[in-house]
This record gives C-alpha cells, structure tokens and sequence, in this order.
C-alpha cells in the first residue's frame, strides 16, 4: 500500500508532468480550479488548485473532502502512484471504476486531452 508521502510525491510528479507539457495538453492544464484528490485506502485527502499549469496542494487532511472542488479525484493510493508512473492506464481505470473524476461539463471537455 503506498504511504501518504508517496502519494504526495506522485502528485508533485503530476504537477511537474503537466508543467513541461506542450500544445493540446498544456491548454487543457491551464485551468484554475479548485482541486481535490481522495487517496481511499489511506483515508486521506489533498486539496488544492490546478492553476498555471501546475497543482499546486495547499492541505492534507483526514477523510473526505471537506469542500467540493471543482475538480474531484477519488482512488487508492496505489493507483494514484501506478497511473503517475505509467503503469496504470487513466482511461482503462476511470472507466472500470478504480479511478473517480468529477468535475462539470466543460472541465471535462477540457482535461479530457490529460487522459
């Protein structure tokens, strides 16, 4: 099971991935919305922003997400760090369920070219 500070790190790796992105994928990252991600396993949750590019987590905190963002992500920690590193295919996982993303139609749209 990964630990928090893995899932952390995936999620700065995550960050850094969209930073260096160019064209479709770099458009799609530029939005600034509310983020939170739901490590389920774990128990936890790390809230933050998608803005410039780049997630930028502000808290961690213990259980559910204590405010809606805009954009929702709910998954074990271990399929947080195998989707980061390439071994856990995003498309495959959300529509098999191991893998939540909510967010409104638009952002949808959007971060779909992230998928």
């Amino acid at each position: 099971m990964a630990t928090i500070e893995e899932c952390r790190a995936a999620l700065d790796k995550l960050s850094d991935n969209m930073a260096a992105s160019e064209g479709d994928v770099r458009g799609a990252a530029a939005l600034d919305r509310s983020l939170s991600c739901r490590v389920t396993d774990l128990d936890i949750t790390f809230a933050g922003r998608l803005k410039d590019g780049r997630i930028e987590v502000l808290d961690t905190y213990e259980g559910p997400p204590r405010e809606k963002a805009q954009i929702r992500l709910t998954m074990t920690g271990d399929d947080l760090v195998a989707m980061v590193d390439g071994e856990l295919n995003f498309a495959k996982a959300w529509g098999s369920g191991r893998v939540k993303l909510e967010a409104g139609l638009r952002d949808l749209l959007r971060l779909r070219s992230l998928l």
